[in-house]
Protein backbone atom coordinates (compact mmCIF):
# COMPACT_ATOMS: atom_id res chain seq x y z
CA UNK A 1 0.00 0.00 0.00
CA UNK A 2 1.20 3.11 -0.44
CA UNK A 3 2.10 6.12 2.20
CA UNK A 4 -1.09 8.27 2.76
CA UNK A 5 -0.81 11.69 3.51
CA UNK A 6 -2.47 12.50 7.22
CA UNK A 7 -6.55 12.96 5.75
CA UNK A 8 -5.39 10.09 3.90
CA UNK A 9 -4.66 7.73 7.36
CA UNK A 10 -7.53 9.40 9.12
CA UNK A 11 -10.17 8.62 6.34
CA UNK A 12 -8.82 5.01 6.13
CA UNK A 13 -9.22 4.47 10.06
CA UNK A 14 -12.49 5.83 10.03
CA UNK A 15 -13.79 3.96 7.34
CA UNK A 16 -12.26 0.01 9.12
CA UNK A 17 -13.48 1.16 12.54
CA UNK A 18 -17.12 1.88 10.92
CA UNK A 19 -16.82 -1.28 8.89
CA UNK A 20 -15.73 -3.25 11.98
CA UNK A 21 -18.90 -1.97 13.97
CA UNK A 22 -21.21 -2.58 10.80
CA UNK A 23 -20.16 -6.15 10.62
CA UNK A 24 -20.12 -7.25 14.09
CA UNK A 25 -23.75 -5.87 13.90
CA UNK A 26 -24.82 -6.81 10.48
CA UNK A 27 -22.12 -9.17 9.26
CA UNK A 28 -19.72 -9.25 6.41
CA UNK A 29 -22.68 -8.54 3.78
CA UNK A 30 -23.30 -5.06 5.08
CA UNK A 31 -23.25 -2.26 3.21
CA UNK A 32 -20.46 -0.60 1.36
CA UNK A 33 -22.73 2.45 1.08
CA UNK A 34 -23.89 2.49 5.28
CA UNK A 35 -20.24 2.04 6.32
CA UNK A 36 -19.31 4.61 4.31
CA UNK A 37 -22.15 6.91 5.45
CA UNK A 38 -20.93 5.99 9.10
CA UNK A 39 -17.62 6.85 8.72
CA UNK A 40 -18.70 10.27 7.19
CA UNK A 41 -17.28 10.09 3.87
CA UNK A 42 -18.83 9.18 0.09
CA UNK A 43 -18.82 6.01 -1.32
CA UNK A 44 -16.04 6.64 -3.93
CA UNK A 45 -13.04 8.01 -0.79
CA UNK A 46 -14.06 3.85 0.85
CA UNK A 47 -13.61 2.50 -2.97
CA UNK A 48 -10.11 4.57 -3.37
CA UNK A 49 -9.10 2.95 0.03
CA UNK A 50 -10.87 -0.30 -0.54
CA UNK A 51 -11.18 -1.12 -4.15
CA UNK A 52 -13.44 -4.51 -2.91
CA UNK A 53 -15.72 -6.04 -0.54
CA UNK A 54 -12.73 -8.69 0.15
CA UNK A 55 -10.00 -5.82 0.12
CA UNK A 56 -12.60 -4.01 3.18
CA UNK A 57 -13.17 -7.62 4.92
CA UNK A 58 -9.50 -8.68 5.01
CA UNK A 59 -8.48 -4.98 6.40
CA UNK A 60 -10.59 -5.05 8.90
CA UNK A 61 -9.83 -8.89 10.05
CA UNK A 62 -6.27 -8.02 9.86
CA UNK A 63 -6.67 -4.80 12.42
CA UNK A 64 -8.65 -7.41 14.81
CA UNK A 65 -5.66 -10.09 14.13
CA UNK A 66 -3.15 -7.89 15.14
CA UNK A 67 -4.99 -6.73 17.74
CA UNK A 68 -5.75 -10.17 19.57
CA UNK A 69 -1.37 -10.85 18.84
CA UNK A 70 -0.96 -7.30 20.68
CA UNK A 71 -3.03 -8.55 23.43
CA UNK A 72 -1.40 -11.61 24.14
CA UNK A 73 2.13 -10.30 23.29
CA UNK A 74 1.44 -7.86 26.53
CA UNK A 75 0.19 -10.58 28.85
CA UNK A 76 3.88 -11.76 30.05
CA UNK A 77 3.02 -11.20 33.59
CA UNK A 78 0.28 -14.40 33.56
CA UNK A 79 0.86 -18.17 33.98
CA UNK A 80 0.94 -20.07 31.10
CA UNK A 81 -2.09 -21.76 31.37
CA UNK A 82 -4.17 -18.11 31.88
CA UNK A 83 -2.01 -16.82 29.19
CA UNK A 84 -3.76 -19.86 26.88
CA UNK A 85 -6.90 -19.46 27.81
CA UNK A 86 -7.34 -15.92 28.17
CA UNK A 87 -6.32 -15.55 24.40
CA UNK A 88 -8.22 -18.68 23.30
CA UNK A 89 -11.33 -17.01 24.84
CA UNK A 90 -10.80 -13.81 23.34
CA UNK A 91 -10.32 -15.20 19.73
CA UNK A 92 -13.26 -16.51 20.34
CA UNK A 93 -15.23 -13.99 21.21
CA UNK A 94 -13.89 -12.01 18.02
CA UNK A 95 -14.81 -14.68 15.72
CA UNK A 96 -18.28 -14.93 17.16
CA UNK A 97 -18.79 -10.79 16.97
CA UNK A 98 -17.56 -10.87 13.25
CA UNK A 99 -20.68 -12.81 11.79
CA UNK A 100 -19.62 -14.13 8.51
CA UNK A 101 -16.17 -12.36 8.41
CA UNK A 102 -13.99 -15.59 8.59
CA UNK A 103 -15.91 -17.03 5.90
CA UNK A 104 -16.91 -14.08 3.38
CA UNK A 105 -13.16 -14.25 3.23
CA UNK A 106 -12.56 -18.23 2.64
CA UNK A 107 -15.46 -17.90 0.24
CA UNK A 108 -13.89 -15.14 -1.97
CA UNK A 109 -10.44 -16.71 -1.81
CA UNK A 110 -10.64 -17.05 -5.97
CA UNK A 111 -11.33 -13.55 -6.15
CA UNK A 112 -7.98 -12.63 -3.88
CA UNK A 113 -5.30 -12.50 -6.83
CA UNK A 114 -7.90 -10.20 -8.45
CA UNK A 115 -7.79 -7.50 -5.24
CA UNK A 116 -4.35 -6.74 -5.80
CA UNK A 117 -3.56 -7.86 -2.24
CA UNK A 118 -0.34 -8.78 -1.14
CA UNK A 119 0.59 -12.37 -0.24
CA UNK A 120 1.35 -11.14 3.49
CA UNK A 121 -2.22 -9.63 3.47
CA UNK A 122 -3.34 -12.66 2.03
CA UNK A 123 -1.78 -15.31 4.53
CA UNK A 124 -2.49 -12.88 7.91
CA UNK A 125 -4.52 -15.60 9.26
CA UNK A 126 -0.92 -17.45 9.55
CA UNK A 127 -0.13 -14.41 12.39
CA UNK A 128 -2.50 -15.81 14.46
CA UNK A 129 -2.09 -19.58 14.07
CA UNK A 130 1.98 -18.72 14.94
CA UNK A 131 0.84 -16.62 17.63
CA UNK A 132 -1.72 -19.69 19.41
CA UNK A 133 1.63 -22.23 18.49
CA UNK A 134 3.82 -19.59 21.19
CA UNK A 135 1.14 -19.33 23.42
CA UNK A 136 0.63 -23.73 23.13
CA UNK A 137 4.46 -24.06 23.19
CA UNK A 138 5.03 -22.07 26.90
CA UNK A 139 1.94 -24.14 28.24
CA UNK A 140 3.35 -27.45 27.42
CA UNK A 141 6.78 -26.57 28.93
CA UNK A 142 5.04 -25.39 31.68
CA UNK A 143 3.16 -29.00 32.39
CA UNK A 144 -0.04 -26.89 32.29
CA UNK A 145 -0.99 -28.55 28.74
CA UNK A 146 -2.81 -32.23 28.36
CA UNK A 147 -0.83 -33.99 26.27
CA UNK A 148 -1.35 -33.79 22.41
CA UNK A 149 -3.54 -30.95 22.38
CA UNK A 150 -2.18 -28.73 19.62
CA UNK A 151 -2.75 -25.25 17.96
CA UNK A 152 -4.60 -26.85 15.63
CA UNK A 153 -7.01 -28.55 17.96
CA UNK A 154 -7.64 -24.96 19.42
CA UNK A 155 -8.07 -23.31 16.22
CA UNK A 156 -10.10 -26.07 15.53
CA UNK A 157 -12.16 -25.15 18.48
CA UNK A 158 -12.49 -21.88 18.61
CA UNK A 159 -13.50 -21.26 15.12
CA UNK A 160 -16.06 -23.97 15.90
CA UNK A 161 -17.12 -22.21 18.79
CA UNK A 162 -17.59 -18.89 17.44
CA UNK A 163 -19.33 -19.81 14.04
CA UNK A 164 -21.94 -21.55 16.15
CA UNK A 165 -22.27 -18.77 18.56
CA UNK A 166 -22.78 -15.79 15.70
CA UNK A 167 -23.39 -12.46 17.48
CA UNK A 168 -23.30 -13.81 21.04
CA UNK A 169 -19.85 -13.67 22.05
CA UNK A 170 -20.89 -13.94 25.80
CA UNK A 171 -22.61 -17.74 25.30
CA UNK A 172 -18.86 -18.05 22.64
CA UNK A 173 -16.67 -17.27 26.11
CA UNK A 174 -18.81 -19.38 28.35
CA UNK A 175 -18.92 -22.29 25.94
CA UNK A 176 -14.70 -22.05 25.29
CA UNK A 177 -14.11 -21.89 29.30
CA UNK A 178 -16.11 -25.42 29.59
CA UNK A 179 -14.05 -26.60 26.86
CA UNK A 180 -10.89 -24.96 27.98
CA UNK A 181 -10.93 -27.48 31.19
CA UNK A 182 -10.95 -30.27 29.35
CA UNK A 183 -7.05 -29.34 27.60
CA UNK A 184 -5.47 -29.13 31.08
CA UNK A 185 -4.48 -32.24 33.04
CA UNK A 186 -5.87 -32.84 35.33
CA UNK A 187 -4.46 -31.88 39.42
Amino acid sequence: MKTLRADGRRNRARLLAAAAELIRQEGAQASLEEIARRAGLGSATLHRHFPSRHALLEAVYREGVEQLCEHAAAQPGLDPAAELDTWVEDTTAYIADNRGLGIALLGSSDTVGGDGLTADEICVTDRLTDELQVLVDRAAHAGVLRAGVTGSDLMTLMNAIGTATEKDSATARRLVRLALTGIHPCP
